[in-house]
This record gives structure tokens, sequence and C-alpha cells, in this order.
């Protein structure tokens, strides 16, 4: 029983280290480049209004 905790604790400590070496492609931070619809009412944007 020792022995499983000790390995769980081995496993979980190298999981985390490497998650922190490993970083997602800058891909997905990207902002998009221009506004549509859907991305509007993210930023909190009425799209049906005119601001003409």
């Amino acid at each position: 029983m020792f022995k499983v905790g000790i390995s769980l604790v081995f496993v979980f400590v190298i999981a985390i280290s490497i998650s922190r070496r490993i970083r997602l492609s800058p891909r997905y931070d990207r902002a998009p480049r221009k506004l549509n619809f859907w991305t509007s009412l993210d930023k909190g944007i009425d799209p049906t209004v005119d601001e003409k």
C-alpha cells in the first residue's frame, strides 16, 4: 500500500513537471482579424445596432 502511494506521488510530480514545460501553440491565442457577429457578441457589442 505504501509503495502504491509513493508511485502515485511520483507519477503526479512527473505529470506536473511535463505539463509546465509543454505549452499550447500560439495559434490558439490569436485574436480574430475582424469582428463578425459572434465575436462582437463575445465583446459585448450589439451587432443589431447601427453605429453609423
